[in-house]
């Protein structure tokens, strides 16, 4: 019995890792979409017939009529070819694709250990589950939002479609852990540290949302001031206090880089908290930790500096991964 449930396990954290990789690069291709303003090519949600592309020159023609329609076309790309529009459409098919892939294999595994585990033991991915098919209505639900009377679509939107993805990521990898990791730590920091950490690192998800749904990262391209002072010069500082500084580029992307800030800080506050009372199991994770903390700084300056460059862009959000990962992990070690 312990080694049928052990080679169970073994399946089951293998299946959940393979998840956390797909659904990782389903979040990069989801910003290269973004990045490249690919998300409107596809006008209907399509929720099964979008399965295959367009295998003919009539299905094309269709595809890129229906996206003549709408506003980004109209105001914005207007100029645009049928194979202009063909590498654009494949970015927004192939996140598509991937999303429904996402829910196939996650679906049929899930069914299958079902009948070995029983539901109640599996209830916290089937809670994953429910999360992936919410996630695609988000996704529709943001792509909507750009296809009437604006060019783009909802930065707020896309900020919601963006964090679900990074708490599915998380849920993940917790319930992996759950099944290959023994938490034997008698000395742990409180818990609510590495919680608080983590809450920073999905408001900064949130706020780096907002500066890419509105190309915010394209202006005050310096560093460490914007332009010739550390606020912007197009805003006032009692603006900061307003809901409406969330539809602000300039305040948004002030956000951004001093809430990096703030999240240094506080990371430097708990690696000197951790040698300080000599939690030695706690540095190696504390200090990987740091190592994205850093290469994600770096790359957020390489990124404004450039202008927001595809693949520097590209390479933030892939490091921001790797940092959520990272700190999930730290919080997994010092939970109860």
């Amino acid at each position: 019995m312990y080694i049928e449930n052990s080679v169970r396990k073994k399946y089951i954290s293998f299946w959940l890792a393979t998840m956390f990789c797909i659904i990782s690069i389903m979040i990069v291709v989801g910003g290269l979409t973004r990045l490249t303003d690919s998300g409107l090519s596809i006008t209907e949600w399509e929720l099964f017939s979008g399965f295959l592309p367009p295998l003919t020159t009539s299905d094309w023609d269709n595809y890129f009529n229906l996206y003549k329609e709408i506003p980004e076309f109209k105001e914005q790309n207007y100029s645009m070819t049928l194979q202009e529009f063909k590498i654009i459409f494949w970015w927004e098919w192939a996140h598509r694709f991937l999303g429904r892939l996402i829910g196939i294999l996650f679906l049929i595994p899930l069914i299958i250990f079902t009948f070995k585990e029983g539901y109640k033991k599996l209830i916290n991915l089937y809670v994953i589950f429910f999360l992936i098919c919410f996630q695609g209505f988000i996704g529709w639900y943001m792509v909507s939002s750009g296809l009437v009377d604006r060019v783009d679509v909802s930065h707020f939107r896309l900020s919601i479609h963006l964090i679900i993805a990074f708490l599915i990521i998380t849920l993940i990898l917790w319930n992996y852990l759950n099944l290959k990791i023994k938490k034997n730590l008698h000395e742990k920091l409180n818990y609510y540290i590495p919680v608080l950490f983590l809450i920073f690192i999905y408001g900064q998800i949130i706020i780096g949302a907002f500066v890419s749904g509105m190309d915010a990262g394209q202006i005050y391209n310096s560093w460490p001031l914007m332009g010739n002072s550390y606020f912007p010069d197009d805003n006032e500082i009692i603006n900061i206090f307003k809901i409406s500084a969330f539809s602000e580029p300039s305040l948004v992307q002030f956000f951004h880089r001093n809430l990096a800030y703030i999240i240094l800080v506080f990371y430097l506050f708990i690696l000197i908290k951790i040698y300080k009372k000599k939690l030695k199991k706690l540095y190696v994770p504390i200090n990987i930790v740091g190592l994205f903390l850093i290469i994600q700084i770096f790359l957020g300056i390489l990124t404004l500096i450039l202008g927001a460059q595809i693949y520097i862009a590209s390479m933030h959000q892939i490091s921001s991964i790797f940092l959520v990962s990272s700190s999930v992990y730290f919080l997994f070690l010092n939970s109860n």
